[in-house]
């Protein structure tokens, strides 16, 4: 019987990809075109070559499905409901983000909650925070009703409580519950290693494809150092949530491996140590942690969203002190930091000595200056070695809140050094931006609930230097309608190393903005969710060469089918403005028009199938210029109830006529990795996900993707080109768990 499924899925995979592959353009029209042919080829193996999958693929699928097949071993497979919340959560936090971001601690964080659920009765504002999708007012309605009332009775009761709505309480449900949770007194050597839970990961990846870089040996050359290979290693050790230990170990492909600077193995270490509620010390954490303070203005490590189609993105409810278990290589503390709590006061002390990479260099007076501090966490050429780990940066702060019954006010302060002084290039958009080797950031922050109506907002400061505020309200104005509205100005001369706050730039400099948005229930089956965003840029940016505006404006109809499905329209409009293509004196600021229309539909057909389908379009207007791109994608999840093995695919095609009209979407990954690519160019992508559960302590991931572009010979630039159309690459993936 496995064989036959094992099959299937194959067969399955094969016909979709062979589908995929039988699309063409033609080089005259560049219209899209459907072969007429597709007739199998007469050998799984044919197939495979017929396509020009490498064999190292055609090896690693033949000996891993040797190995599945040796087991005889059924167990239960994961429901339904887990893997279909955390999914689809994690798509609408992520599908406005147009870049590609690491969400692999967001998503660890969901999955543990769902086999650790939170306890109403004990939980806090900070804990309830790093669910991200519930919104300040929810979080402050959930807590006011458990002190009003006393402790819950059952999960029911978030049905009577003001500013939950039926898709809030669907989307918290798995992730709460009602019971008694231990804590750390009498704690023996026997009852840590009995009650704990441990678990180890191990993922392997690699691109089949040779990129250029692995291809010259030219050492006067750049090029790439190390192997195609990527390898992560992820250990996790948790006692009643209350002591936790998480290690990870990362190699990125290119870079060496026991060589070089990587003479110890991995690129990268990370280690963090979690101990909760010892007296006073309410949080306590060593190595690598994460703070997140107010509305991001001062301090805000980690993961960020921002405008969306979520109400919630228009406030944030920090989560104050949290380990920190992504790979991300850059956006963290390292160091000491605990959480101290006295009556209705919290303070949290921190310390961080982190190395970072960038361009440190000497000048003749023997002074060191940095001109670039690098975000990318790869090591893998000469000089991306070179400036590895070469910036020292110390921070020091405290972090002080007051609580009175409704009300919350806090007080940070941060200092930074670097062991040599930033400088830019002179430039006239750079006028403004920050110079020299320390800063000292000061904020206030604060919320309040009044009856139905949120407010919230944080001033920060940088000594000497510039202000930055945001201000706001969510207010429920009736049963089914809600609506927020926020104003945030963050001067052209304010910087904060660790500011992460809503805005249109990716800095927290040089903005205001007005930002508004209602969202309407009229019934269970039906919202409406729209806002508008007018901003300005009083001082210069990239690619804009004077002070620039533009408005931002979204609005969605959804349908829903209780717990089976819904379909949902979107419209979106963007203006902002870039400089034009001309040269000086010609150069000028012009109006860039973006407009994007999105379909998705998302269905259950039985508890063991569910389809999701999307079609999206998207103008670029530009200077008198016009670009048109589009992207439709079909995906197939399967999860049978009595056989250990889980599935999901995609088969996309996809348009555009420029880098300018290019389209993301989030993708299904192994176990705590996700995919959000870019789609650029014509042709089309597929990829599978394949699970087995060996036995209760083990599972196995399986995942391979490739794009196949109709409109070039190479794929890729600079050192990662390569040659042919397509690019393919694998995960395997192998959890222990005890």
């Amino acid at each position: 019987m496995k064989r036959r499924l094992l099959l299937t899925v194959v067969t399955l995979y094969l016909s979709v990809q062979q589908f995929y592959l039988s699309f063409s353009y033609g080089r005259k029209s560049n219209a899209l075109t459907c072969k007429k042919s597709f007739l199998p080829p007469d050998s799984l193996a044919d197939n495979i070559a017929s396509w020009g999958v490498s064999k190292r693929f055609t090896f690693v699928f033949i000996f891993t499905g040797t190995v599945l097949l040796g087991y005889s071993t059924l167990v239960k497979s994961q429901t339904w409901s887990e893997s279909s919340t955390v999914e689809q959560i994690v798509e609408q936090l992520v599908e406005e983000v147009e870049e590609e971001i690491e969400i692999d601690e967001f998503l660890e964080l969901l999955r543990h909650y769902h086999t650790r659920p939170i306890d109403l009765n004990k939980t806090d504002e900070h804990e309830l925070a790093k669910l991200l999708f519930l919104s300040p007012l929810q979080i402050a309605s959930l807590l006011a009703h458990r002190e009003e009332t006393g402790k819950f009775l059952s999960v029911l009761e978030l049905q009577g409580i003001a500013n939950f709505d039926l898709p809030t309480i669907e989307r918290l449900s798995p992730f709460v519950t009602v019971s008694s949770t231990s804590t750390l007194e009498g704690l023996t050597l026997a009852k840590l290693y009995n009650d704990s839970e441990q678990q180890l990961m191990l993922r392997y990846g690699t691109v089949f494809q040779k990129q250029r870089g692995y291809l010259i040996t030219d050492s006067a050359r750049s090029r790439y150092l190390g192997d195609a290979n990527r390898y992560m290693l992820r250990y996790r050790f948790n006692f009643r949530n209350r002591l936790r230990l998480a290690i990870n170990m990362e190699k990125d492909a290119g870079e060496p491996f026991f060589r070089e600077k990587q003479r110890y193995g991995f690129d990268h270490y990370g280690i963090s140590l979690y101990v909760k509620d010892l007296g006073v010390f309410k949080e306590l954490l060593l190595g690598n942690y994460a703070l997140q303070i107010g509305q991001g203005l001062v301090m805000w490590n980690g993961l960020s969203f921002g405008k969306g189609a979520m109400i919630t993105s228009s406030a944030r409810q920090g989560a104050g002190l949290r380990s920190y278990t992504s790979m991300n290589e850059h956006n963290y503390l390292s160091g000491f930091a605990t959480r101290l709590s006295f009556d209705n006061w919290e303070i949290t002390p921190f310390v961080s000595w982190r190395k970072l990479s960038g361009n440190r260099s000497v000048t003749e007076d023997g002074s060191y200056i940095i001109s670039s501090i690098s975000a990318s966490g790869l090591h893998r050429t000469p000089n991306e070695l070179r400036n590895r780990q070469a910036i020292s940066q110390g921070v020091a702060g405290i972090d002080i809140t007051y609580r009175y019954k409704r009300l919350k006010l806090g007080a940070v302060g941060v200092y930074t050094q670097y062991n040599g002084t930033i400088v830019h290039d002179g430039s006239p958009r750079h006028m403004y931006s920050f110079e020299g080797d320390r800063l000292t950031n000061l904020g206030i922050n604060y919320q309040y609930t009044f009856r139905n109506v949120y407010l919230f907002g944080e001033t920060s400061h940088q000594y000497g230097q510039g202000w930055a505020t945001l201000n706001g309200l969510i207010a429920s104005l009736h049963p089914k309608v809600s609506a927020f509205v926020n104003y945030r100005n963050y001067q052209r001369n304010y910087h904060g190393v660790f500011a992460q706050a809503l805005g249109e730039g990716s800095a927290v400099a040089n903005e205001e903005g007005i930002y508004t948005g209602i969202m309407f229930h009229k019934s269970r089956k039906l919202e409406w969710v729209s806002y508008i965003d007018v901003f300005r840029f009083p001082w210069l940016r990239y690619r804009v060469d004077e002070p620039s505006a533009g408005m931002d404006i979204l609005s969605q109809f959804t349908y829903t089918w209780y717990r089976i499905g819904h379909i949902s329209l979107r419209y979106r409009h963007r203006l902002k403005q870039e400089n034009n293509s001309a040269a000086p004196p010609e150069r000028m600021v012009v109006d860039v028009l973006k407009d994007q229309l999105r379909l998705a539909f998302q269905y259950k057909l039985s508890d063991r199938w569910e389809i999701r389908t999307r079609t999206e379009g998207l103008r670029y207007e530009k200077d008198g210029r016009i670009d048109f791109g589009g992207l439709a994608y079909q995906d197939v999840f399967w999860r049978p109830a009595r056989l250990p093995v889980q599935a999901n695919m995609r088969f996309a095609i996809f348009s555009t006529d420029s880098y300018d009209a290019r389209l993301y979407a989030y993708e299904n990954d192994v176990l705590y990795a996700s995919g959000f690519p870019m789609y650029n160019g014509k042709g089309g992508r597929a990829y599978i996900n394949l699970r087995y559960s060996i036995n209760r302590k083990t599972d196995f991931w399986l995942r391979y993707s490739q794009t196949h572009y109709l409109d070039g010979e190479t794929v890729g630039s600079g050192l990662d080109q390569s040659d042919g159309p397509r690019r393919s690459d694998i995960k395997i993936q192998f959890r222990y768990r005890w």
